[in-house]
């Protein structure tokens, strides 16, 4: 297309005026401006590479893996104003942010995991008081911390580590170089009692507690415990027994021969036991049966248990019981007369004659005491080879500071007759008294006789030399045992013969 004219030549000079002659020195310029651009690209990504490398090497040593990044460099091959500097600022900022955050996040991950732990919880203790105590704390990845020793309820610091703070020699504390501590108190007192903790200086802080139980073994209060006691049968005695000790200890009442104690009360009547709870024990109607010894036993669970015997004494005025009143033995033989006295307080005890005269312990006449119990006495006189002077009455007296008593014996001759003249005397009884049949006691031989008046001691004991020819061994022998019951038995069948027969026969007492 021509343009002619004068629209030719305005067409020209729009066209001239739009197409302007390049400029060289503006092309130049853009050229270096690319070229700077292209190299500090480059080289911050040589710098973010070298970053990406070291965080990952660093990943990797720590957790033994390599953590792939998760930011990709944008691709460089445009080299347009606008594409370029959209992913440079995009990326090239925010990568090595991202890659400081993770490596952080792993670091720390890692360290806390090996934070200091407590490897066992902390023990309570109970110790008796002035032995020593021990607490263990074991802690694991403890590193650059270290560990407290605390006492809880009092606030106050005790031990840092392996040095003792507070102001007490009883206190130690020792570490083993490797995971563990040990606080020890010794010569425990009881205001050691209380919460001890083992703390570590971490943020948070970590720590565990125990308590510190302090026991004292019981103790009898002797100024508050009552003490030996008297008293009169009938009468009422309260026994009293304190104690000290911590946990509270508890009292008990045993009788020392472990016999039953009698506890009374007006509405339910007597009770017995053979142990009794209580600081006091109470006891109303005393008899002569509940005198002896009396254990008061504290315990609290700790040993060692302490107990204080008490003497319970129950006074009353002597009594005497004579087993047999009438005793009979032939001359020349040994005799034992028994007397039993109950008596408290201890009383005097001897022998008299019926005339009054005292007797002497010496070669004839021998006395003995034998105790049963707190209050009982068995009296025993032996008299030996028995005279004619020796028959008579007998007196066992008993004196104390409340009364006396006396119990009285009756001694008599026992004869014995030869084999001939007593078979002579039975025939003749029968001859005349026809069938009739006369109570007698068949003898028996020697041995068992003498055992039989041994036991039971109304008769003498055993018999001199040359006298065995004295009993009869025949069962017609008419020799019969007299003691206080078949007596008067034989008086009477002796009467009746002499009535019958007009014979007056011969009573052998």
């Amino acid at each position: 297309m021509t343009i002619t004219g004068e629209g030719s030549r305005s067409a020209s000079r729009w066209w001239c005026c739009t197409q302007k002659a390049p400029n060289h020195h503006q092309l130049a310029r853009d050229s270096s401006k690319r070229t700077r651009h292209r190299t500090t690209h480059k080289r911050r990504e040589s710098a973010m590479k070298r970053t990406k490398t070291a965080a990952t090497t660093t990943t990797a040593r720590m957790e033994g893996t390599v953590v792939p990044s998760i930011l990709e460099l944008p691709p460089t091959d445009s080299c347009s104003h606008t594409s370029f500097n959209y992913k440079f600022y995009r990326y090239q900022y925010l990568r090595p942010v991202a890659i400081l955050y993770i490596a952080l996040a792993v670091i720390l991950a890692n360290v806390s995991a090996f934070e200091p732990d407590f490897v066992y919880p902390l023990e309570n203790v109970t110790v008796a008081k002035g032995r020593d105590a021990t607490f263990t704390c074991v802690v694991n990845n403890l590193g650059g911390y270290r560990v407290a020793w605390i006492k809880a309820d009092a606030k106050a610091i005790l031990a840092i580590h392996e040095h003792v703070i507070t102001n007490n020699g009883r206190l130690s504390v020792t570490h083993n170089d490797y995971n563990t501590w040990t606080l020890v108190i010794r010569n425990v007192k009881m205001e050691d009692r209380g919460v001890y903790m083992c703390q570590v200086n971490t943020d948070p802080m970590k720590m565990q507690t125990a308590f510190l139980e302090v026991v004292i073994p019981p103790d009898i209060i002797y100024e508050e415990t009552s003490g030996d006691m008297m008293v009169p049968e009938g009468g009422s005695a309260k026994l009293i027994c304190k104690a000290r000790g911590y946990p509270k200890p508890k009292i008990v009442w045993r009788r020392e021969d472990g016999r039953e104690i009698i506890a009374r009360n007006g509405t339910h009547g007597k009770m017995k036991a053979t142990i009794v709870e209580g600081e006091m024990l109470s006891l109303t109607k005393v008899t002569r049966s509940e005198m002896g010894a009396y254990m008061c036993i504290a315990s609290n669970g700790v040993p060692p248990s302490v107990s204080k015997r008490l003497k319970l004494q129950v006074h009353f005025h002597p009594l005497i019981q004579v087993p047999n009143q009438l005793v009979g033995a032939p001359l020349g033989t040994d005799v034992t007369l028994i007397c039993n006295v109950e008596a408290s307080p201890k009383a005097i005890n001897y022998w008299q004659r019926e005339n009054g005269e005292m007797i002497i312990s010496n070669e004839r006449y021998l006395m003995n005491e034998n105790e049963s119990s707190m209050y009982a006495v068995q009296m025993t006189l032996v008299i030996r080879k028995l005279h004619k002077s020796d028959m008579g009455g007998y007196k066992c007296i008993s004196k104390n500071s409340i009364g006396d008593a006396e119990g009285t014996i009756r001694l008599y001759e026992m004869e014995l007759q030869k084999k001939t003249k007593s078979a002579h005397r039975v025939n003749s009884v029968e001859d005349t008294s026809g069938n009739d049949e006369i109570n007698s006691t068949p003898n028996i031989d020697q041995s068992d006789e003498s055992n039989k008046i041994h036991k039971n001691g109304r008769l003498y004991k055993g018999l001199q030399a040359g006298e065995h020819d004295l009993i009869s061994s025949s069962t017609s022998d008419a020799s019969v045992r007299v003691g206080p019951v078949t007596l008067w038995p034989l008086v009477v069948g002796a009467l009746a013969l002499a009535l019958t027969h007009g014979n007056t026969p011969r009573v052998r007492c």
